[in-house]
């Protein structure tokens, strides 16, 4: 820009793209109409010249380039697009793809007529004339030198290949021992005396006291021979285990009970291996986690075994060789037995019958294994500081413990800790006592549809503890009869039932006196229903009791009885019900309903001819109605006067 003269705005046009065809008079233009897509690819298509070959192409001339180029512009000056008014636009092409088409025929014909051979042959065509002067012993020479040049090649390929397959194979057979000593040494504790190699397999860091000394020996495996094949599952060492250790144990805990009534508990089978080894793991872990299971069931049984000789019980436990057998309660048998077989046959052979999934215990499975390993903890953690039974300085209390401080006895009460036997019997009796309470509540539901009984378990349990929740209702009075709901907590001898208001009974171990006491229950629920029905129908309630004085004694519990009358007073009902003696129901209607009313000299007046008369008892076996509060229901219902 000039910084002399102002500033000099300049438009600038586009050129139009399209030629002007007419200017009218009024100055307005024309345009020449766009070609359309089949009209610019024809114009297109007739620039090309497929007669002219590339290299005529490359021979034409400048000269006739610019006389080509200059007529082209010259027509596009005009404004006109020149077309061949006689031929198509697409004449060419189908020319020339006709000559194309022409010329394949006859080369296919050339083809066919030099195929049969009979009219025509085709012989090579040497191009250097010493290849068919050189006689043929001179190619067979050379093309047998160019084979054994090759053939030497392969020969050195396939010795390299031989000896990279031979090495290979010697690494694999001679495994690093030391980086399989490493592997075990992850996983056990190893210790070098002398010239051998020796481990543990006792549970001493976990606190074990059992005396058997746990030790095996890892031995350098030199049996396998180099030149024969190796096995997939070769090893380079071996472990020595003691030949007591040798084999598969478990300990098998059975609880039995010859009687009717429930009959066996379930056997169970601690620590036993599964016979399938998980893929992957070495020959030697395998023998080894074998044997410290074994010397872990023995330590078990003998400590099971000492204190079943220490322990004092009414019935004296009973120590048979590799059997423990005690009698948590009077006709129940808890056995503990120790299974070891040195070989896998002799396990099949003395293996005992199998085991159906409903008899085994697995609550008691899982316990036992709570068990032990709370006995390890407990030996390890046993040792503690002493502590002073009184002391002079601190507090004025804890001056005073020295004279009332506990004596010897107390303390030594306290000091008492339960062995791995007696939790051992008193998960037998607990789990004993809670099959025992589910047969007879399930017993009772099966035999007495009237009332129903439910039961509702809670599924989480304390190990010695279990609880149910007993329902006793009525088929179709659900909400209106909640009068019995009994809350069942069995514990190890005993089963403590705690009342909707908060009464607690405790029952012994004896089933007798849970079904007798269920049954008393049932008994009281039906005078409750009718009670509750009483003030739904309007009907008032003269009298109530749970344990009638009168009528026959019952050998199971007492009978219960109410009054009620209907709510004008005209008529009552009165029902009793026993646990044994059933249920009784009695009617008093009016003294004016009667076919003969009573005549007395002294009773002149009529008022008194309103009062209830005599009772009469209802066949109540002759009613009709699914349950006895339906039957109720259709009683009152019938004596209740219409308003």
């Amino acid at each position: 820009m000039m910084s002399g003269g102002p500033a000099v705005r300049v438009s600038i046009e586009s050129s139009c793209e399209r030629q002007v065809q007419e200017v009218s008079l009024d100055g307005m233009e024309t345009y020449v109409p766009p070609l359309s897509m089949s009209q610019n690819l024809a114009k297109l298509a007739q620039r090309i010249d497929f007669g002219q070959s590339s290299d005529s192409d490359e021979e034409r001339t400048d000269r006739e380039k610019r006389d080509e180029w200059s007529t082209r512009e010259a027509e596009e000056d005009e404004g006109t697009v020149k077309f061949q008014p006689s031929l198509w636009p697409w004449d060419s092409v189908r020319n020339n793809l006709r000559s194309a088409l022409t010329e394949m025929c006859v080369l296919h014909d050339v083809l066919s007529v030099v195929k049969e051979k009979k009219y025509m042959a085709l012989d090579p065509v040497s191009q250097d004339p010493t290849v068919a002067k050189t006689p043929q012993v001179f190619q067979l020479i050379s093309k047998k030198r160019s084979l054994a040049t090759a053939a030497q090649l392969l020969l050195k390929g396939a010795e390299k290949l031989t000896k990279s397959l031979a090495e290979n194979q010697e690494q694999r057979r001679q495994r690093d021992f030391n980086s399989e000593l490493l592997r075990l040494r992850s996983q056990w504790k190893l210790r070098k005396v002398g010239d051998k190699i020796l481990g543990d397999l006792s549970y001493r860091s976990a606190g074990s006291l059992f005396p058997h000394q746990g030790t095996f020996e890892v031995i350098k495996n030199t049996d396998i021979d180099l030149d024969k094949k190796v096995p997939d599952d070769y090893c380079p060492l071996t472990v020595q285990i003691p030949s007591d250790l040798e084999g598969s144990a478990y300990i098998k805990v059975s609880i039995q009970k010859q009687s009717p009534d429930i009959g066996d508990l379930g056997t169970l089978n601690l620590f036993r291996r599964p016979p399938k080894a998980k893929p992957g793991s070495q020959m030697w872990h395998l023998r080894l986690e074998a044997a410290q299971n074994v010397l872990l069931c023995k330590e078990i049984f003998a400590q099971l075994s000492r204190e079943a000789v220490q322990i004092k019980s009414q019935i004296p436990h009973i120590v048979v060789k590799n059997q423990i057998i005690s009698h948590p309660f009077p006709g129940l048998q808890l056995s503990i037995s120790l299974c070891h077989s040195a070989g896998e046959k002799k396990s099949q052979r003395a293996s005992p019958d199998r085991i159906k999934p409903d008899d085994h215990l697995y609550v008691l499975e899982h316990n036992l294994h709570q068990l032990i390993r709370e006995f390890h903890k407990q030996t390890l953690s046993s040792v503690t500081m002493p502590h002073p039974a009184s002391a002079p300085f601190g507090h004025k209390r804890l001056r005073l413990a020295g004279p009332m401080g506990y004596d010897k006895a107390e303390i030594s009460s306290w000091q008492h800790i339960e062995g791995l036997l007696e939790k051992i019997i008193k998960q037998a009796k607990h789990i004993f006592l809670r099959s025992r309470t589910a047969r007879t509540i399930d017993s009772l539901a099966s035999r007495i549809e009237d009332p129903q009984i439910q039961a509702h378990w809670s599924n989480i349990n304390d190990v010695y503890e279990s609880s149910v929740k007993v329902l006793i209702t009525s088929q179709g009075y659900e909400q209106i009869c909640k009068s019995i709901q009994l809350q069942l907590n069995i514990g190890v001898e005993q089963i403590r039932v705690v009342h909707r208001d908060g009464r607690v009974i405790t029952l012994s171990h004896q089933e007798q006196e849970l079904q007798d006491f269920l049954l008393s229950q049932m008994s009281q629920h039906q005078v409750h229903a009718v009670q509750q029905l009483a003030k739904v129908m309007g009907w008032h309630v003269l009298s109530f009791s749970n344990h009638v004085g009168l009528g026959p004694i019952e050998s199971v519990g007492n009978a219960s009885a109410i009054t009620v009358a209907s709510p004008n007073g005209e008529h009552a009902i009165s029902v009793r019900n026993g646990p044994e003696s059933g249920c009784k129901v009695l009617v008093q209607f009016p003294r004016s309903q009667a076919k003969e009313p009573p005549k007395s000299d002294v009773v002149q007046d009529g008022k008194w001819s309103h009062l209830r008369g005599s009772y009469k008892e209802v066949h109540w076996g002759r009613m009709e109605g699914r349950n006895f509060v339906y039957k109720m229901e259709l009683l009152m219902a019938a004596l209740t006067p219409c308003s």
